[in-house]
């Protein structure tokens, strides 16, 4: 037994006058046990500074610390203060730990649930987005302390393996060197200036480059890159109908929280109540990947249709891939509609932007196929973590915006100056290496999903585009909404917390898609598919399909 000083500045693995009453540790091979309550540790070692990574399924009895009966122990991964897990496939830079047992119980959450109930005394439901709340799955969300690379810290000291990866944006994994050192130098200058900066200019150069955008606009959410090429294409057209597909999320605009009326010409209704019947009487919505749908749509509605924006590939009910049909892929049919009758297409990448490949999904098929959208937008890649979006397209229709042309749009915070400077970090690490690594992992998980979901009878189908991807819990193709709420639900929340217990933060919601990092290193990988295959049979257990 060794003992450390939990504030020593050189601290060594002997016991010797200290500040506060010494902590015990056990070492184990690559191992150190610690009381759970620390998070940094200094020793006179080679590497400076030591991180914890928690694990309160461990217990060491031997060691008492001041003010406890019993010290909680963590397991400690081993890291360069202020660093991150390791470069792309350097798996050797953090020791392989024992991570949280195949057959654990459930972890401590009595921070976290202390937090949900403070948060629902002021907040609505507790969170600031929905699907943060659990209420798909049950039980208490998980407040997160911190992260780095593929690991998340909750407040109670839990280690998971992330899955969600803030929804999409953290294609580099958490805490990324490059993004915080850009990050750190950009809000040293000032956070705002309400002026252009150079910083936005190279991000904007820096997206015109990889995608067939020729001029792009920034503004700071999905929603508002979404609300604002739909006001341009209307303005451009002069039309005003706009159509849309079940089961596509742009975000929380008016026009787009529409259901589809009772026939698939006829216009929508209301999809929450706060939107008017005026704000979705302009709407059509359509079947996914229903081509014949759209031809009827527009030989009834042509001429008055401004614009189709469809996800280029929908992650927003889980991951279902556009339709090929004799060659063509769905996109290029949208476009090809879209051009015959003088309507805008609208490419939605918010998620998909830089995600699916370095040119997102339309570097899947659009690059491939020959066709451009007329209208793109973009978020949650492009912004490193932080508060960013776009839209752009081609120069003439981009040509009506204000102040060049008549169509208004603004942003107080729009080209923030530290959002670009994480924005532009992150497209510039973001190299063929990581695009690599993102496949390896999702195969991977892929992989192991698979062999899980078939050893314990689940009925299942995993689809993707990239290394984006969703597992349906049912026993069909899903290519729209109607077939993707198809999947077992109660079979999914029973799967979503064996997962959670064992360590891998899933979407807490069926309908998601899951995202990897290219900081998701061999370790981590390993951790989610020790955890699968009895996480499988929990969900085989609690199954509503009458097949497991």
């Amino acid at each position: 037994m060794s003992c450390l000083s939990p504030l020593a500045h050189r601290a060594d693995l002997s016991c010797g006058p200290l500040p506060l009453a010494p902590t015990c540790v056990r070492v184990a091979g690559t191992t150190v046990w610690l009381p759970r309550w620390r998070d940094t540790w200094t020793t006179n070692r080679d590497t400076p500074a030591l991180r914890v990574s928690h694990d309160p399924d461990q217990t060491s009895g031997q060691c008492p610390v001041a003010g406890t009966q019993k010290a909680r122990s963590a397991t400690l991964r081993v890291v360069p203060d202020g660093g991150s897990l390791g470069p792309i496939g350097d798996n050797g830079a953090v020791p392989d730990t024992p991570g949280r047992p195949a057959q654990a119980a459930a972890p401590l959450t009595s921070g976290s649930e202390a937090l949900f109930a403070r948060a629902r005394a002021v907040t609505p439901g507790g969170v600031n987005s929905p699907v943060r709340a659990f209420n798909a799955v049950g039980g208490t969300p998980r407040f997160i302390r911190s992260a780095a690379g593929p690991w998340l810290t909750d407040v109670d000291g839990n280690d998971y393996v992330d899955l969600i990866c803030s929804w999409g944006p953290m294609l580099l994994g958490h805490a990324h060197p490059a993004v915080v050192e850009a990050v750190t130098a950009a809000i040293a200058r000032g956070s705002s200036y309400g002026t252009p900066t150079e910083g936005e200019v190279a991000l904007v150069e820096a997206i015109v480059a990889r995608t067939p955008v020729e001029r792009l606009r920034l503004v700071s959410s999905g929603t508002e890159a979404t609300m604002s090429a739909i006001r341009l294409a209307r303005g451009f057209t002069g039309r005003d109908v706009v159509v849309k597909f079940a089961g596509c999320y742009h975000g929380h605009v008016d026009s787009l929280l529409a259901a589809a009326g009772s026939g698939l010409t006829t216009f929508s209704i209301p999809g929450t109540p706060g939107v008017p019947a005026s704000s979705t009487e302009l709407t059509l919505v359509l079947p996914y990947n229903d081509r014949a749908a759209v031809t009827a749509a527009f030989a009834e509605h042509g001429d008055r249709i401004a614009c189709l924006i469809t996800e280029a590939a929908p992650g927003n009910m889980g991951v279902v891939p556009p339709a090929v049909v004799d060659g063509q892929g769905f996109n290029a049919f949208l476009a090809e509609t879209c051009r015959a009758h003088g309507a805008l297409f609208i490419s939605d990448e918010v998620m998909t932007g830089f995600r699916a490949s370095p040119q997102g999904q339309w570097g899947l098929d659009g690059a491939v196929e020959g066709w451009v959208p007329d209208l793109m937008t973009f978020g949650k890649v492009m912004g490193g973590g932080f508060p960013a979006a776009a839209f752009g397209g081609r120069a003439a229709v981009m040509a009506h915006l204000a102040p060049e042309g008549p169509v208004y749009q603004a942003g107080t915070l729009s080209g923030n100056p530290v959002a670009t400077a994480a924005g532009l970090a992150t497209l510039e690490a973001a190299t063929p290496e990581v695009y690599d690594r993102l496949d390896v992992v999702a195969d991977a998980l892929r992989a192991g999903a698979t062999d899980a979901f078939t050893a314990a009878g689940v009925p299942f189908v995993i689809q993707s585009t990239g290394s984006m991807f969703s597992v349906f819990l049912t026993d069909s193709a899903v290519t729209d909404y109607a077939e993707a709420q198809t999947t077992d639900v109660a079979a999914y929340g029973a799967f979503f917390h064996a997962m959670l217990d064992r360590g891998v933060h899933l979407p807490p919601s069926a309908y998601e898609a899951w995202f990897v990092s290219g900081s998701h290193d061999d370790r981590a990988v390993q951790h989610v598919l020790d955890a699968l295959p009895e996480a499988a049979r929990i969900a085989a257990a609690a199954s509503t399909s009458g097949k497991a």
